[in-house]
């Protein structure tokens, strides 16, 4: 949630991330590099954040938490007889409305406030809290507005869980940095540029193709997908606006420790009238609670482990990891659902990519970032020299090795679920209290 100290840049083309870690304080000073190496930070932060998002996809189109999902939505209504001793009964077919996307939301952001309050009286981690003057008419003017933001962007974003592929809902976010773009000028956060603009419109177009190509295209979802990705956008630059000006500086936990009693209240005002009065107990039985205990706190450790990210890497290679991390999603995500992809779809989300790698990193960060990756390779992979590089070359070829056994592992277990038969019985069933498959 879904799904964790550079200065503003001046250049439009990189306001997106740059300015969001800005006014979140994702990039403090430098710390001395102790603990874990920041490879396997990077690693985390991937695993926790695709295994949200694919975790939030089962559960809400595929475990029966929604009526929405095939076990629950086939289901017909039973119409009220006619007056008249002649009246019948007919079964009427009724399209059943979504229930769940938003509840489950919900339950995210109360898990995130209990966590958060609890963390807060027992470790040291949400600390940073006390440097902030968060006063109540600071807290209504800024972090309510945000919060807002919030929590109508996380309900977009798992609305669209049941309309489209979790594949093409990625392709998709791949505009986001244009969203963010178009409004930082609307609040003349970023002069417009001319280069920007070819370049987002390069992203558009690989967007628009694979939108294009999509088998299984669904107007509900691209619509919600869209509105997920606007309020993002005037989300990400509100935090710039507003905290920045206030001079306030949050990392993801203490800034969840803010906004989500907020989004948790927004939700159950939104839940009440459109979902609670048709959610029944059985779609919370047929999921499990421990299931949707699990699935909570995987979504919180997603920003602890955005936490213990902060400061291990620079804003440049954040922004080709979650590159990185993007495809590797859906890779997961079709081999997974077995979703087709189409060749249009294929090029157009590629076109989308280059485009959105220049218009992040730009073109002499890539070309530096292309020469020491060669020189790295070169001196990891090549024969050890007498001065004393083995070590260092023994430690590197012993993390890619490590690296390799990990994907590995992945695939096997995605290939085991691929062909995972819920209806066999297996010595390894889970207990009753985790829900019915």
């Amino acid at each position: 949630m879904s799904s964790s100290s550079s200065s503003p840049s001046p250049s439009a083309a990189a306001f997106g991330v740059a300015d969001e870690e800005s006014a979140m304080g994702k990039r403090p000073l430098p710390v001395a590099r102790k603990g874990l190496h920041p490879a396997l930070h990077i690693c985390n932060w991937i695993v926790f954040s695709n295994l949200t998002i694919l975790f939030n996809k089962w559960i809400l189109d595929s475990a029966g938490f929604s009526n929405d999902c095939p076990e629950i939505a086939d289901t017909v209504r039973l119409a009220p007889p006619s007056p008249g001793p002649d009246a019948q009964h007919h079964h009427v077919s009724e399209p059943v409305k979504p229930t769940g996307p938003i509840l489950l939301t919900c339950w995210h952001l109360v898990f995130a406030t209990l966590a958060t309050q609890l963390l807060a009286r027992t470790t040291t981690l949400l600390d940073s809290r006390h440097k902030l003057p968060i006063t109540p008419r600071l807290y209504l003017r800024t972090i309510c507005p945000i919060g807002l933001l919030y929590s109508g962007s996380l309900v977009c974003s798992n609305l669209v869980y049941l309309y489209l592929s979790v594949a093409f809902i990625q392709m998709l976010k791949s505009a986001a940095p244009v969203a963010v773009l178009f409004t930082s000028w609307a609040w003349r956060v970023a002069d417009p540029s001319l280069a920007a603009l070819l370049n987002i419109l390069v992203i558009v177009a690989g967007v628009a193709l694979a939108s294009f190509g999509e088998i299984q295209f669904s107007m509900v979802g691209f619509l919600f997908q869209i509105g997920g990705i606007a309020f993002e956008a005037i989300r990400v630059v509100m935090i710039q606006v507003m905290l920045s000006g206030e001079g306030l500086k949050m990392d993801p936990i203490v800034g969840l420790y803010y906004y989500a009693p907020v989004c948790a209240v927004m939700n159950v005002l939104v839940a009440l009238p459109s979902e609670v009065p048709r959610f029944q107990w059985h779609h919370l039985t047929h999921v499990g609670f421990g299931v949707l205990f699990l699935n909570a706190a995987v979504a919180f450790l997603l920003n602890i482990a955005s936490v213990f990210l902060i400061g291990k890497t620079s804003g440049l290679v954040m922004t080709l990891t979650g590159i990185f991390k993007n495809i590797l999603l859906i890779i997961v995500s079709i081999i997974i659902w077995r979703t087709e992809i189409s060749l249009l779809q294929g090029v157009g989300y590629s076109i989308a990519l280059a485009g959105l790698t220049y218009y992040s990193v730009g073109y002499d960060q890539l070309s530096r970032g292309a020469s020491i990756a060669l020189a790295w390779t070169t001196g990891a992979l090549g024969p050890a020299s007498p001065g004393g590089r083995s070590a260092s070359a023994f430690h590197t070829r012993r993390l890619l090795l490590v690296a390799g056994f990990a994907i590995s592992g992945l695939f096997i277990v995605i290939t085991a679920l691929r062909h995972y038969d819920p209806k066999a019985r297996t010595p390894f069933s889970l207990p009753a209290f985790f829900g019915t498959e």
